[in-house]
């Protein structure tokens, strides 16, 4: 795969991610869920790798912030995510791991980073109980979305990969 044609796929990836998540978003709790963003983190782990997939994600995490359709908890959740779908996928080379590193990178460890985070950028102690249910949901459901794509997109082989 040529660097041009890497790059015009992380572009894409990042532009699903940015859109997506304005379109698809339900209510989890005390948050919000933007499954989108996960589902695009398994196909890049998988397509892409683990780094191509984390700066897809920071991309994307500003570029919402940007436009005003994230916060800044899009960062711990969707690099975190995206990194642990990359690696798993790299190292067992099967579809489920990426999704695995997904459910695990953004709904069980990115939620207690984000206290931290969330108390010094954004001015909110909460426990991190606060915050593992609705990324769970978000992270689980995006993640089933991303790995029936991803599985569809390699048996079509419609991608030069």
């Amino acid at each position: 795969m040529s660097k041009t044609y890497r790059l015009i796929l992380m572009a894409l990836f990042a532009a699903i991610g940015t859109f997506g998540s304005s379109l698809l978003w339900f209510p989890a709790g005390i948050a919000k869920a933007y499954p989108v963003q996960h589902a695009v983190n398994v196909m890049a782990g998988v397509l892409l790798g683990p780094i191509p997939a984390v700066i897809i994600a920071f991309v994307t995490g500003v570029l919402r912030n940007l436009l005003g359709t994230g916060s800044l908890l899009a960062f711990p959740g969707g690099m975190i995510g995206a990194l642990l779908a990359g690696l798993l996928y790299q190292k067992m080379k099967k579809n489920w791991t990426a999704a695995a590193g997904e459910m695990v990178g953004s709904g069980l460890i990115a939620p207690l980073i984000a206290v931290p985070y969330a108390k010094i950028l954004m001015g909110t102690s909460v426990a991190s109980f606060f915050f593992i249910p609705p990324f769970i949901v978000s992270s689980v459901t995006g993640a089933l979305i991303g790995l029936f794509l991803v599985i569809r997109i390699k048996k079509a082989n419609v991608l030069k990969l």
